[in-house]
């Protein structure tokens, strides 16, 4: 059974966390991620909580105000967060981003040319620029 395999999954990676069933907020967020994912909806501003350094958490806000279809680079995530040269520091925060489409890091492509950077796939963070009508998305 897929349920029981994902619960297990779930338990190993979260040993000391409460299980409860989904309850009707989290059950609209998820409509509003598969909606968001068939091309239906807009990109769902989702709430989130997870363990962060002060840093990550800046770079994190940060990305999420990046409007869907857009991209920068890590450069110029460092420069607008007053840290031109944590350029490093914010490709990091990336890669350790749990949260894909909550904190779209999915928007944050290296310069020139390629799809470089992505925790869960060059491809999925091709398709979610396509998704979101990127020019990136076509390097």
């Amino acid at each position: 059974n897929e349920t029981d395999v994902l619960l297990q999954e779930l338990r190993r990676e979260f040993p000391w966390a409460e299980l409860h069933e989904a309850d009707t907020q989290l059950r609209a967020w998820m409509r509003a991620l598969v909606e968001y994912l068939s091309g239906r909806l807009p990109w769902p501003e989702l709430p989130y909580d997870v363990r962060a350094t002060a840093f990550q958490r800046r770079v994190w806000e940060y990305l999420r105000a990046i409007p869907p279809g857009e991209t920068m680079h890590y450069s110029e995530v460092a420069e607008a967060l007053g840290q031109p040269s944590a350029t490093r520091a914010v490709a990091r925060a990336c890669a350790t981003n749990p949260v894909a489409l909550v904190v779209p890091c999915h928007r944050i492509v290296p310069k020139g040319k390629g799809m470089a950077g992505f925790r869960w796939g060059i491809e999925r963070k091709r398709r979610l620029l396509e998704l979101e009508g990127s020019p990136s998305a076509h390097q």
